[in-house]
């Protein structure tokens, strides 16, 4: 089975098409709160729990996290109680993990704007990858940064979330470029044979009006997107250290709100503005030539599993049209607490934990999953042995 895994184009080297995201953000927020998706999702104290019911409806791949703020709260001293759970759960389940090592959130003793963030983080990812080549992965994953363009916007140049500074998203950008670069060295010289996905907003930005300065700025903003990706590449600014075999699998977060028009209000699905997502993955696959993942996607409440067949129908059509796309992933696959006020966001395939410390299937989603198995994963048994 493994080896037809490594010969489907649609899988590429995954274990399965549908991936289940865990929602493992660990930033504070401008209020100096500190948060840890994972403990208040409950994920990290049922980890085993949860891979095994995600396998149970035929996921076999992973998103999750490994909290560089818990692991090293001493400087270069690890500690990693808080990961050894996660690695063996992933181990005795058979779940492939593509393992986030910084979504959003750093120790406190580190400052992101020195020189010294861009040698811990590395140091801390080399370890990472020397205590998961030890838990026995043959064929390990990395996204060693998430959304370098969201955390510089929001954390740079909006002071939503740490740093919490104002008009520094262009450098934010760069060094957390360089500390993925740097990263992506590190665990190259432990292992070798490691993959790495980026994990970057896609999205489209409409201009005001037809007027060419409104269409201009609009382009403008719109290219942003891109321009991480480009760093890490070495297509431009090249002091930086990018280079073309940093660049491997391309993740692109996609979401319902991912287009609106300049200074305006978010384009909906169906109005003339609104470009159809195929388009837009074909845009990413001409830039690039690289394979590409949806490495978020998902809705809130009664539109999930419409916003699934969706995606889907648009992913089909980009592969027709050439590209080569490897997966899908549910993003957060678990309801989780809201970053800003708890509230319970129901978006995910399942729910929050119940009182006997159980999750929900949201049954309507789980359908359309099963669904755009027959399509993706032809021939492949729910809750078999290999998804």
């Amino acid at each position: 089975m493994d080896d037809i895994h490594k010969c489907d184009r649609r899988l590429g080297p995954f274990k399965s098409f549908f991936w289940g995201g865990f929602e493992c953000s660990s930033h504070r927020r401008s209020n100096r709160r500190r948060l840890d998706l994972l403990a208040s999702t409950g994920h990290d104290q049922h980890v085993l729990q949860d891979y095994l019911q995600l396998r149970s409806i035929g996921i076999v791949t992973v998103r999750d996290g490994l909290r560089w703020h818990l692991i090293e709260r001493r400087p270069g001293r690890y500690d990693w109680s808080s990961a050894l759970p996660m690695l063996r759960a992933a181990s005795s389940s058979g779940m492939q993990v593509i393992w986030d090592l910084c979504h959003y959130g750093w120790p406190d003793h580190i400052d992101i704007w020195s020189e010294e963030f861009v040698e811990r983080f590395a140091a801390f990812c080399g370890a990472s990858a020397k205590i998961v080549a030890d838990s026995g992965e043959a064929s390990p994953f990395y996204c060693p940064v998430n959304e370098i363009s969201f955390w510089s916007w929001a954390g740079g140049d909006k002071a939503q979330m740490n740093p919490s500074t104002r008009g520094r998203g262009g450098e934010l950008k760069r060094q957390l470029v360089r500390a993925t670069i740097a990263a992506i060295k590190a665990i190259r010289n432990v292992e070798p044979r490691a993959r790495f996905i980026t994990a970057e907003p896609l999205i489209h930005v409409a201009p005001r009006s037809l007027r060419p300065k409104d269409v201009t700025e609009a382009k403008t903003y719109r290219d942003y997107q891109f321009e991480a990706t480009d760093l890490i590449a070495g297509l431009k600014e090249t002091d930086l250290g990018g280079s073309g075999d940093c660049l491997d699998i391309i993740g692109l977060n996609y979401y319902p709100h991912n287009q609106w028009t300049l200074d305006g209000s978010t384009i909906p699905l169906g109005h003339h503005a609104y470009i159809p997502l195929h388009e837009l993955l074909l845009e990413a696959h001409e830039r690039y030539g690289r394979p590409l993942v949806i490495a978020e996607t998902g809705a809130e409440g009664s539109a999930r599993a419409a916003w699934l067949h969706y995606v889907c129908g648009e992913v089909e059509l980009a592969l027709a049209g050439g590209a080569e796309i490897w997966g899908v992933c549910l993003y957060p696959v678990l309801d989780y607490p809201g970053w800003e006020n708890d509230r319970i966001c129901k978006v995910g395939l399942l729910s929050a934990l119940d009182v006997s410390g159980e999750r929900l299937v949201y049954d309507a989603l789980a359908r359309e999953l099963q669904r755009q198995r027959q399509i993706f994963e032809p021939g492949r048994l729910l809750g078999s042995r290999h998804g």
